[in-house]
């Protein structure tokens, strides 16, 4: 169920997507401590599977850009940043994301997600991306989300087969990871396979 705390004319709107234990929102300014020390926390678990961290990542500077430029992607429909927290807390286990989307005859985007590391494989993310996956078919009209990983990051892959994605391919040189280019095996899933 999607509730509507507000209309947001600069930002994304004032949302909230309920699941059965865990929700999803955009993130606001009041976020940022708590994101901060979450990711500071899980900075050894995360930085493997994501791009380098710049020197400030953590700091509230960092997190009010990072906040514009999402913003930005809301208002454009390039892009939709989601913080999740666990319902019956309302604390902040990690985010998800539909990025680089693609209207016209593509009608897709890209998903990309993260937990905190003592939020992991608690379900969290899998009911997360049942919810984004939701807003994308049904609010955005999206025919396809695609989604990738490394080969090695078994966690993800069973987090993508487990909400129903398909495994499509194997991409070399795929993103920069952790200071590299890494090979990645691609997903995707499509409107009509989706069983929200």
């Amino acid at each position: 169920m999607i509730r509507l705390l507000g209309t947001g004319l600069i930002g994304p709107p004032a949302m909230r997507i309920d699941g059965s234990h865990c929700y999803i929102r955009p993130p606001l300014p009041r976020d940022w401590r708590e994101w901060s020390d979450l990711r500071a926390a899980s900075r050894d678990f995360l930085t493997p599977w994501e791009p380098t961290w710049p020197a400030d990542a953590l700091t509230r500077a960092a997190f009010a850009r990072r906040l514009r430029r999402q913003a930005q992607e809301w208002r454009d429909d390039e892009g939709y940043s989601f913080l999740v927290f666990d319902r019956p807390t309302d604390a902040l286990v990690g985010g998800l994301g539909l990025s680089n989307v693609r209207r016209g005859v593509a009608q897709m985007a890209t998903l990309g997600y993260w937990a905190g590391q003592s939020h992991a494989r608690r379900g969290y993310l899998s009911a997360a991306t049942r919810l984004v996956l939701d807003f994308a078919f049904g609010q955005l009209g999206l025919h396809r989300i695609e989604a990738a990983c490394l080969p090695t990051n078994a966690a993800s892959r069973g987090l993508l087969e487990k909400v129903g994605f398909t495994h499509e391919g194997y991409a070399r040189g795929y993103l920069r990871i952790d200071g590299a280019w890494r090979d990645h095996v691609l997903y995707a899933i499509l409107r009509e396979e989706w069983r929200g």
